[in-house]
């Protein structure tokens, strides 16, 4: 597993590490690292011309101390933004003989010099600003950020300068990074979702800073998914394994019914019980004969999925009761797509809402009287925003997107973060698939935090399994997580 740790955290665990340390050991540890890497990167690429860029603070010294380093192997220049720079690291740079190009902090236009260096670079260092700096680049910062050449390799020290170093906005002006080096551990910008996109490859270094015990944040791995996932053993029947119920599907969506199924029926559901229209019904029972139309006993329900509340047909209405009646009981219910609009408040059993941006405005916009919510405000405020739909609900929320929030209810676990499908997974169906996959993870005992995380991991999986590299449809999704379970639960 991969945890985050917040600022503050990361901050004290420095502070204790360095109480029994030489004054700027642990600093020189990171350019050491950082140059190894580096140098790495340049030798991947054939490369020979690196620009390091460098501004106040700490991670402006890491790379100072990187480029004297590196110029035994590579032709290094250092861009040196305004006057305050780490003493020391520039004393280093000095010595070594590396020209350093400097220029004022508010100009935004770049010398002739600074722009046919950064031209001609293989390697862009990002040294400018550390988790100190406020989000969003003005001045020469931003001008260094535009003129960044496509073919260059930008290597981030700690996280890519102007991102927010708390993950929870996203700036308009920021370096976007292809690899970020960090440091003892992954702060919250490295993995959630509102800057995840900017930091690229993240490589963790240790230098010696213990973990603090409490993480932010945390992304399940593959190695996490055997002690996760539900294993039946000898003892076990089709009850003891979990039944699902499933509340989806319409005359106008029999499609949704089917991938929730098929998905659920995949992923090893015990019994899955399918309540919808008989068009609806027709095709399940076609796609998945172990299906059991009807209403019954279950142990988790899943709802909303093909399901337009404001339709007025007999079919929807009579959809729309049975999802009422599924939310009314005592049973854990998975909430998705139309039966997000039937939620009012909190409820007493276990509940997972799993919307999608625009989704999560919409509700937003109903519990919230007298505000209006846009789509673009969660996408640029996913965390935020998500707590405060946890707050009006009292559920965890699984925001979809191209990184998956999973936000527990309960305000002393970390919340988890989940990037694993590759972006043709961005298809209709996808997360008709992921509500059966993760009802399923549910009924089996699990709770919403970990049904939901690692439904996001083993549906992001099944997703590049379907088709590795090319277009994937919904239903080859469903049908590769057998075999991607598999394969899991051997790693």
């Amino acid at each position: 597993m991969r945890r985050a740790f917040s600022i503050t955290a990361v901050r004290a665990a420095e502070q204790v590490a360095m109480a029994d340390l030489e004054p700027g050991t642990l600093m020189q540890r990171a350019a050491d690292a950082l140059a190894e890497v580096v140098l790495t990167r340049c030798r991947e690429r054939s490369g020979a011309s690196v620009v390091v860029l460098v501004g106040p603070g700490d991670n402006g010294g890491d790379a100072l101390y990187a480029a004297a380093r590196l110029i035994e192997h590579l032709s290094v220049i250092v861009v040196q933004v305004g006057e305050a720079v780490h003493e020391g690291g520039l004393g280093a740079v000095t010595t070594a003989g590396l020209p350093v190009l400097r220029v004022a902090r508010t100009r935004r236009a770049l010398t002739k010099p600074i722009r046919q260096a950064l031209d001609e670079a293989d390697v862009v260092v990002d040294g400018l600003l550390g988790i100190g700096g406020r989000p969003g680049l003005t001045g020469a910062m931003a001008g260094l950020a535009d003129a960044v050449p496509e073919s260059a390799l930008v290597i981030a020290v700690d996280l890519p300068s102007g991102v927010d170093p708390a993950g929870e906005i996203t700036p308009t002006k920021t370096f976007v990074a292809d690899e970020t080096v960090t440091f003892g551990m992954a702060k919250p910008v490295h993995l959630l979702p509102a800057t995840r996109p900017a930091v690229g490859r993240v490589s963790v270094i240790d230098i010696g800073v213990p973990e603090p015990a409490a993480a932010l944040a945390e992304q399940l791995m593959p190695s996490d998914v055997p002690a996760l996932w539900p294993i039946p053993g000898s003892s076990d029947d089709k009850y003891s394994r979990g039944v699902l119920g499933v509340i989806a599907g319409s005359a106008r969506y029999p499609g949704a019914a089917v991938l929730a199924v098929t998905a659920a029926v995949e992923a090893g559901a015990g019994m899955v019980r399918y309540v919808g229209p008989d068009l609806a019904t027709q095709q399940v029972l076609a796609a998945c004969p172990e299906a059991v139309p009807g209403q019954g006993r279950v142990q988790t329900w899943v709802i909303g999925p093909g399901i337009d509340p404001d339709d007025t047909t007999y079919d929807i209405r009579r959809q729309i009761d049975a999802c009422r009646g599924a939310l009314a009981s005592d049973l854990p219910v998975v909430v998705d797509a139309g039966a997000l609009d039937l939620i009012e408040g909190p409820r007493e059993a276990p509940t997972l809402l799993t919307p999608h941006a625009g989704e999560l405005a919409r509700m937003l916009s109903r519990l919230e009287h007298g505000r209006v919510f846009h789509r673009t405000q969660v996408s640029a405020a996913p965390l935020q925003h998500a707590r405060r739909l946890v707050e009006l609900t009292g559920a965890t929320v699984l925001l979809k997107g191209a990184t998956t929030l999973v936000v527990s209810h309960d305000v002393d676990r970390p919340l988890r973060v989940q990037c694993d499908g590759p972006a043709w997974l961005a298809t209709a169906g996808a997360g008709d698939v992921l509500a059966g996959l993760v009802g399923t993870l549910v009924a089996s005992g699990l709770d919403p935090l970990d049904a939901g995380s690692l439904a996001a991991l083993v549906h992001g999986r099944a997703a590049h399994r379907a088709n590795p590299g090319g277009p994937v449809r919904a239903r080859g999704v469903a049908r590769a997580i057998p075999s991607t379970v598999a394969d899991l639960l051997r790693s």
